[in-house]
């Protein structure tokens, strides 16, 4: 019988023995039959004349520099779906942190707006397969995560302030195929780049399995067009030279020619696979830079590596003389990526400072 896995719409006509689940602050358990009944929340005032089971409590309340524990799911399965929201401001003062299979360090690690390819903080809508961002903030992945043993969602609240937030956790307890790789996702910000240095969007990827996509953050420090880096990605035995290497940023990301239509204006576009959103531009006062948000989905076409990966991009622009002028951008990304092991090299501390949209 089929386990679940893999669900598109072409499986919805086969029966599966997968058993859904979900999680929320209205079932913190995700049990049969545990919905709706709690008795105290952040609801509980609005529905103080109703009583159980009228939305008592549909959020929770993250605590200043303090972590919440949104989800423990013991067994075999599958996380499908999640969504959540909160104030905007907060996007990039709260991590989101996933652990496989009790391992100590989480395999995602990267602040929520990020994650969700709204870095900036400032509403973004993105219409793709694996995210998708709805009017005001309604934040959805739909990257399927496998576990064998356990999956752990743990948000962290960077903030010296309490944070309203509302979540839910859509997963199946199933037997999975034995070759399931796991997710991870991993949040890398600089600024601004070192002169004449490539930005490194993720590096010590050990192992096998494949890469799936880039989110980027960028704040332009300079004039001129800032896009003809190219992306580089390092496989296997690659040292001074890539495998793989673009013909510019906004190649990389699907466009062409600058995002210009028509001439002399950039065009935002959100599709399945790529993305291009200028978040704002400079109003003559504060706002000084451009600031940019971008997306590309290895859905169709992933990177499959065997021993090890390292991605880069070029911060490359123009100069006087037809010359091509390495930038000093102000870059944050989050690299995404299945593997065969559940645990992530890559992790690092995040600071409040490294995470403030500045």
């Amino acid at each position: 019988m089929y386990n679940g896995q893999g669900c598109n719409l072409g499986k919805l006509t086969v029966l599966s023995e997968a058993k859904t689940f979900s999680i929320s602050p209205e079932n913190f358990s995700g049990e049969r039959g545990n919905g709706g009944r709690a008795t105290e929340g952040t609801g509980a005032f609005p529905a103080r004349d109703l009583g159980v089971g009228w939305k008592v409590s549909p959020s929770v309340i993250l605590k200043p520099n303090s972590e919440f524990t949104a989800a423990e799911i013991d067994g075999e399965g599958i996380i499908r779906h999640m969504w959540m929201t909160m104030d905007h401001q907060f996007w990039r003062s709260v991590l989101l942190k996933i652990y496989w299979d009790n391992e100590e360090k989480p395999a995602v690690y990267t602040p929520i707006g990020d994650f969700f390819c709204n870095g900036w903080c400032e509403p973004t809508l993105i219409n793709s397969l694996a995210i998708t961002v709805n009017p005001r903030g309604g934040f959805n992945s739909y990257f399927e995560m496998p576990f064998f043993k356990k999956a752990k969602i743990v948000f962290e609240n960077l903030s010296s302030e309490e944070i309203y937030f509302y979540y839910q956790i859509d997963y199946a307890l199933t037997k999975l195929a034995p070759d399931s790789l796991y997710f991870h996702a991993h949040w890398n910000r600089i600024n601004p780049v070192p002169y004449k240095e490539d930005y490194t969007i993720i590096d010590n990827i050990k192992g096998r399995g494949h890469f799936v996509g880039v989110y980027m953050a960028r704040q332009v420090n300079s004039n001129q067009w800032w896009g003809e880096g190219e992306i580089k990605l390092f496989i296997d035995g690659d040292e001074e030279y890539p495998t793989i290497c673009g013909t510019g940023t906004e190649d990389y990301f699907g466009g062409a020619w600058n995002f210009e239509q028509p001439m002399g204006a950039y065009c935002p576009y959100s599709t399945a696979y790529q993305g291009f959103t200028p978040v704002y531009q400079p109003d003559g006062l504060y706002k000084a830079n451009l600031r940019f948000s971008m997306y590309r989905w290895h859905i169709n076409d992933p990177i499959a590596f065997e021993k090890k990966l390292k991605v880069t991009i070029q911060m490359l622009g123009w100069r006087s003389g037809g010359r091509y002028l390495p930038l000093q951008d102000d870059v944050a990304t989050v690299a995404y990526w299945y593997q065969e092991s559940p645990s992530n090299e890559q992790v690092q501390n995040a600071t409040l400072d490294k995470m403030e949209v500045i």
